[in-house]
């Protein structure tokens, strides 16, 4: 049996997002502070830069984080590796090979609860279910989920596209039901969802942040042509097709609706 005072009750931290297993909290200001350091402290808060964590109920579902990301438990929590045989451990692992992702995601049972580390980077969560049960998510932006979501990297259209993009050639997909946890550079309250029903999307820059899985994802000129390209003044953008939806940060870049 615990009790835990002045968490959520604190003035100074604010509930900014509740679902499923998690609780997004937002310390208001940085009162651990130095008169050397008041100042910028100050102007962070005010321009809404301020540290923000993940609370995890378990007693409402199990949860996998990314590796590293717990700060503190309380209670019945148990951590696994969520490996459940050799041949679990090798597909793991080459999916961490590809997607650039962890190769293990720790898993987290129990009836207590647990919180992941402090981060300047906004904390959004989203229901699977809303993307038809199966959603990736671009590079390093996953943090949490209920573990119920099943883990997979998927290839892009094209091989020749993602080299000469300089991008990767695997993604993280979740695929399932539950809620996930991603980190991203703008708030939730910025993000622009574009939904395609047999349509093309195209971003100059790597401002989505997920989209549907039954959507093509490759990297394409801009134009039809070597001489379009040029003449448009871009290079290469990110192209998706098909029939689903593109949740896209609205900081620079461009987006062009064919």
């Amino acid at each position: 049996m615990f009790q835990i005072a002045n968490l959520t009750s604190n003035q100074n931290v604010k509930v900014v997002q509740q679902m499923g297993p998690f609780t997004v909290i937002e310390h208001q200001r940085d009162l651990s502070v130095r008169p050397e350091s008041a100042m910028a402290s100050y102007y962070c808060a005010e321009m809404n830069v301020r540290k923000r964590q993940v609370l995890c109920e378990l007693s409402k579902a199990q949860v996998t984080v990314q590796a590293g990301a717990m700060q503190w438990m309380a209670g019945d929590v148990n951590a696994t590796t969520g490996i459940k045989g050799v041949g679990d451990l090798l597909e793991k692992a080459m999916r961490g090979k590809v997607s650039g992702e962890g190769t293990i995601k720790p898993e987290y049972t129990g009836s207590g609860i647990m919180m992941l580390e402090p981060t300047y980077k906004h904390l959004i969560l989203m229901d699977a279910a809303e993307w038809g049960g199966a959603v990736v998510l671009d590079d390093g932006l996953f943090l949490a989920c209920d573990s119920r979501l099943k883990h997979k990297a998927v290839m892009r259209s094209s091989f020749s596209s993602a080299v000469a993009g300089g991008e990767g050639l695997f993604n993280l997909s979740l695929n399932g039901s539950g809620v996930f946890c991603i980190e991203a550079d703008c708030p939730k309250e910025e993000l622009i969802e574009i939904t395609l029903q047999n349509d093309v999307l195209k971003i100059d820059g790597n401002y989505a942040v997920a989209w549907s899985a039954g959507l093509a994802f490759t990297v394409e000129r801009s134009g039809k042509s070597l001489i379009g390209s040029a003449a448009s003044g871009e290079g290469l953008v990110n192209v998706y097709r098909g029939t689903g939806k593109v949740l896209m940060m609205p900081t620079g870049g461009s987006v062009t609706h064919v």
